[in-house]
């Protein structure tokens, strides 16, 4: 497949932020651009909400909040069964999913173009090695082919 069909492909298949780049060796098709505000936001989203530090700030806050709740002399803004703590994790939930799925969408695509330039390399390093073992192969020839006419003298 040539350049440009292969660009066309990508950008059909949805996958915009690939494209060839100058910078990558001529063994792989394809290289990771610049990321977008996004993807960018998307990947910083999902390293926060997937830390120890994140998991237990919000255990923190839900623990007190349902404290609160629970032993409120006056005013109970949010009684059991806690309705309002539910939409909010709901809402939580229902943002933060997507993200974290297009972040581990764009790592999949980049362990894909990586595998890719890996195969190249592994290819190209193949066909190395098979070109020196023939080169051994040619002196080991003309080596056996040089002591054979020194026995004859």
């Amino acid at each position: 497949m040539n350049s440009t069909a292969s660009k066309t492909n990508i950008k059909n298949n949805g996958l915009g932020f690939l494209a060839n780049s100058a910078n990558v060796k001529s063994g792989a098709p394809h290289a990771i651009r610049k990321r977008t505000l996004g993807q960018k936001a998307a990947d910083r989203i999902t390293r926060i909400v997937g830390s120890w530090t994140f998991i237990i700030i919000q255990s923190v806050i839900l623990v007190i909040w349902i404290t609160l709740n629970v032993i409120a002399w006056k005013k109970h803004w949010d009684p059991y069964p806690f309705i309002l703590l539910n939409l909010m994790l709901s809402f939580q939930a229902a943002y933060t999913a997507p993200i974290i799925l297009m972040s581990e969408n764009m790592e999949a695509e980049r362990d894909r173009v990586k595998a890719e330039k890996d195969f190249a390399t592994n290819r190209k390093a193949e066909k190395e090695i098979e070109e020196t073992q023939s080169r051994l192969e040619n002196i080991e020839k003309n080596l056996a082919k040089i002591i054979e006419i020194m026995e004859k003298k």
